[in-house]
């Protein structure tokens, strides 16, 4: 059998054993979380770990080809109640979602963490080292969540 050949083989098996394996993890953050892994959540959910920045239902339509919109709509819903994702308000005009983190579970003020809008390439980033800080309310105010998204030139953009 010619060399070439043979190298293309072992090139797809490790190939082939490498998206298993990251189907497996993806089954299994699903899993965790109590969510059904179906073909859409787990196709969804590798969407997400692909891109390093929020992503609105627009840019889930665009990049996945063959669903509908409902479905995306839907999923992006279960996986936000189940603490997979979380939605950011970037004040672009579209609602957009990150992946939070194994820890994560959008608990207040915990897990509260400034967001990032580059104002070049348009992407909202999640900056988790950067905590929302504790701001200090009257006595008779319970906050919930908070917001917190800075404006301006991403480091990809800047260099």
């Amino acid at each position: 059998m010619p060399v070439h050949i043979v190298g293309k083989f072992f090139a797809y098996l490790s190939w082939a054993y490498q998206t298993a394996k990251m189907s497996d993890q993806l089954e299994f953050q699903l899993e965790r979380r109590k969510i059904k892994p179906t073909a859409m959540r787990l196709l969804v959910l590798d969407f997400f770990t692909r891109n390093d920045h929020a992503i609105s239902l627009k840019d889930l339509e665009n990049g996945l080809e063959s669903t509908d919109r409902v479905t995306l709509f839907r999923t992006l819903k279960t996986f936000e109640e189940h603490k997979v994702i979380h939605s950011i308000d970037d004040g672009s005009g579209a609602v957009k979602y990150a992946i939070c983190s194994d820890a994560c579970e959008c608990d207040y003020p915990r897990d509260a963490h400034v967001h990032f809008h580059c104002r070049v390439c348009n992407e909202t980033q999640c900056l988790p080292k950067v905590k929302v800080p504790q701001l200090p309310l009257p006595a008779d105010y319970i906050p919930e969540e908070a917001n917190v998204v800075v404006k301006g030139i991403c480091a990809k953009c800047h260099a």
